[in-house]
């Protein structure tokens, strides 16, 4: 809910600018000042590959989210700010229970779920020597809600934790129309504190919630 919410409004409020155009400088370039929202869709490889090898299987999973960015400088400095979920059946991942042993990952068979959720801020730079192929660098930070929680689980047991973290990302951004662009970048998140503490991330050594992810947006808006 948190998440629509968030979405909707972003929305909301950078669709004024798309609608009007901007505020276009005298020669009718860039706009000297933009609102643009944005859809993406990520596949993020994390940190802690051991922990999350054995137990979901997989060390990689699938974000879909947007928000909303604001242009300045005629288009050369950026800010926003987006929002994510998992993609997969309710936002959640579905894995097991497992113990280690002398690095040896045996299976329980008790079903764990977790979620994460990021929203994130970042400011960066667009170099536009190309009107149609705009490179981009920035960095930011983030807030992740992490839940994690499965069957015979006490009320105790359950994990429910935000954290701060760190972004880097560069990229670049291709304007297929006049008020349509398609990006893609690549980021680095740096997320500590939430794993680690116990469990197989402890067994692994594994503390570092972030990961490198590949992101795909498509951007309205000058």
């Amino acid at each position: 809910m948190r998440f629509a919410i968030t979405l909707l409004l972003l929305t909301a409020a950078a669709t004024p600018a798309r609608a009007q155009g901007g505020l276009f400088d005298a020669t009718g370039d860039a706009p000297a000042v933009s609102l643009r929202p944005f859809f993406e869709f990520s596949n993020e490889w994390f940190l802690a590959e051991r922990t999350f090898k054995a137990v979901f299987d997989d060390s990689s999973a699938q974000f879909w989210g947007g928000g909303g960015q604001v242009t300045v400088w005629h288009g050369r400095i950026y800010g926003e700010v987006g929002v994510s979920r998992l993609v997969k059946k309710d936002q959640m991942l579905v894995g097991q229970r497992v113990f280690v042993s002398d690095n040896a990952v045996f299976q329980l068979g008790i079903p764990l779920r977790v979620t994460i959720e990021p929203l994130e801020f970042s400011a960066g730079y667009r170099f536009n020597a190309h009107p149609r192929v705009i490179p981009y660098v920035g960095a930011g930070i983030g807030s992740y809600h992490y839940t994690e929680d499965s069957d015979f689980d006490t009320d105790a047991e359950k994990l429910d934790v935000t954290k701060r973290g760190s972004i880097f990302h560069t990229g670049v951004e291709g304007r297929v129309f006049r008020f349509l662009g398609v990006a893609m970048d690549a980021q680095y998140t740096h997320v500590p504190g939430i794993l680690g503490e116990g469990g197989v991330s402890k067994e692994a050594g594994e503390s570092n919630l972030g990961g490198i992810g590949v992101r795909v947006k498509l951007v309205v808006g000058r």
